[in-house]
Parts: structure tokens; sequence; C-alpha cells
């Protein structure tokens, strides 16, 4: 007789006949407060912690803390999925699902252009979400982010970044073009290959502004008076390149002849090209000197076209010397 439930259980496996005793037990869900959830045969409570018989991994037996279950979810889905309980309640359930499915692109969305606009270029340390150029540094070896400010003549505007064309060959190789206020920069820098940021207007690159122009952020530059040549994008075919300032008693100059040879960047003792990137998302352009500077004092400079240039330069020297800059911005603990 002992025979009979053997051959029975053998014609339920060759022929998939539900014998009474060996159905499939009934398979739950324990639905995580992360939006997770775990397919199970049973489950109790044992304290602080929840036992599970796992239906994916073989019947094995899991615990996890109470505290992680959503409950009211747990229990309404056993509730709705349980034998003969009324299928309507699914659709809502799917509804619902789709809902929080779409709602979690658009936060992954946001969360991207938010890592877009705000890069990180060292360890915890983050560009930041507003306009200008600003520059990595090192100081006692922690990496900070220094704001350059654009400079012309004896006029200090602060601005994000403005445009006053100039000829790249200008007449008279010994005039002076470019006249800043002050032995040395505001902001010395303490590496020698510093990396700088451009911010951009449109978080894409292909964004291009009048004439195909890529738009950069002015920064207030349209409140600026008496600067009829000021414009707000630069040139399809601008470029960067680090200029070496000659040092006065009370004031720093470039000639016409540096801002000449800058009609073909070529490394030189006064002119640096630099190597430009956009980065993904087209908020910000990377700008890394090809080759490394001595100590001294420097400007950015624009070459707007091969013929024109940008007298709105941002200043800066290399002096490891000098004290850390105010206002740096310094590493933080991020989470990301």
């Amino acid at each position: 007789m002992r025979l009979i439930p053997a051959l029975l259980l053998l014609v339920a496996l060759l022929f998939g006949v539900a014998i009474p005793g060996f159905a499939q037990a009934e398979r739950k869900r324990l639905i995580l407060k992360d939006g997770s959830y775990q397919v199970v045969l049973k489950y109790e409570v044992v304290g602080d912690r929840v036992r599970y018989t796992s239906a994916e991994r073989n019947g094995q037996v899991e615990e996890i803390p109470y505290a992680l279950v959503d409950w009211p979810a747990t229990d309404k889905w056993n509730r709705d999925h349980a034998p003969g309980a009324n299928p309507a309640a699914a659709p809502d359930d799917n509804a619902a699902q789709n809902t929080a499915a779409e709602i979690d692109k658009e936060e992954q969305a946001e969360r991207a252009a938010e890592k877009n606009r705000m890069p990180v270029v060292a360890p915890g340390l983050r560009l930041p979400d507003e306009s200008g150029i600003f520059a990595l540094d090192t100081w006692q070896g922690i990496p900070e982010l220094v704001h350059l400010e654009q400079s012309n003549g004896n006029v200090n505007r602060d601005t994000g970044h403005t445009i006053l064309r100039a000829a790249i060959a200008p007449l008279g190789g010994a005039k002076e073009l470019i006249q800043l206020d002050g032995p040395e920069s505001k902001i010395q820098l303490h590496v020698n290959q510093p990396v700088l940021y451009v911010s951009l207007d449109h978080g894409d690159a292909e964004t291009a502004g009048p004439d195909g122009a890529l738009t950069v952020n002015t920064g207030g530059a349209s409140s600026v008076k008496d600067d009829k040549k000021a414009v707000s994008h630069s040139s399809p075919d601008s470029r960067y390149a680090i200029v070496r300032v000659e040092t006065r008693r009370t004031l720093r100059t470039i000639g016409a002849m540096r801002v000449s040879m800058l009609g073909k960047v070529t490394q030189s003792e006064d002119i640096v090209p630099t190597k430009a990137e956009i980065l993904p998302g087209g908020y910000w352009m990377k700008l890394t000197p090809k080759y490394p500077l001595d100590f001294g004092e420097y400007a950015l400079m624009e070459i707007l076209s091969p013929g024109e240039v940008n007298l709105d330069v941002w200043d800066f020297g290399v002096d490891p010397r000098k004290p850390e800059n105010r206002h740096a911005l310094t590493p933080i603990e991020d989470g990301n």
C-alpha cells in the first residue's frame, strides 16, 4: 500500500496533474521600504527580525530587520493576490507601479543633470552651479577651486565672461594693449599646471549662439556701460592660451607683440596653449595647460578667431610660497 503515494507523485510529475497534498506552496511577497521585495513561501516575525523561506533561492531560510519591511504594502499585496481575491485590484497596483517608475526616472534625470552642472573635479570637490572660470589648485596637499575674475585695463568687472574684441596683429609691436592694476594678481596658484574650468550657458555641447558661436555665460556683462564692443558669446573658432604678464611696480601689462603671437599658438617662453575638453552635459569646458608654468604672473586669453582676441582676460599668478586664496572651495563629504 505504501507504493500508491509514490506512484501518484510520479504520475503528477510526469503529467503535471495536481494531487491534493502535493500542490505548490502559495508564494507571498515581503515588500521593503526602498521599493524592492522578496518572494517568499512563508515568513514570521521573531523579535526585531523577519525570518522567511525564500522562494527564489530554493527554500533557503533568511532574515532581515523588521524595520526594513513596508508592512502596509506587504499586507495589501498578499491580500490582493491571495487565492480567490478579486483580480480587479491588480491593474491599480500596476498603474501605481508605473507612476512610481516614471517619477523615479524623472528624479534620476534631475540627479544626472545636477551632477553634470556640478561635476566632481577631485575627491569630494565639485564645481559650483554658477558662472565664471575656476582654477583647480592645491594648498598643503588639499585640492581647492579658486574663482578667477575677468579684468580689462584698470577696471575689474568681476563678471563671468565678457568679450572686448581686438585685432590679433595690431600696429606697433611695442604697444601695451592690456594693463592690469597691481604688481601681482590677487589669485596666486600653488601648482604649475592648474586645470581651468569655463562655465557655458547651455547644457548642450552642440548649442550655439549667433553665427554658430558657442554661447557663454555673461555673468551680468550686459549691464556694463560704455563698452559697445562687449558681446555675450565667443567665436566658433575660439581657443584659449595662457600668456605671461610683464610685471612693473604698480601694474602688469601684456604688449601687442605677445598678443600677435596668439595668431599661431605654439610653445614659447611667453605663450602656453591649452587643451580644451567639453565635459558631459555641455555645462563646462575644461582647459589644461599643455606645458608646466614657471613662477610668475599670467593671464588666460581667449582667441576668438585667427584674427581676433578678447582683451578681457582672467589673471592669476603661480607661486607655491603664497598663502591660501580667500574664499576657495574645499572638499566636502559626498555620499554620491
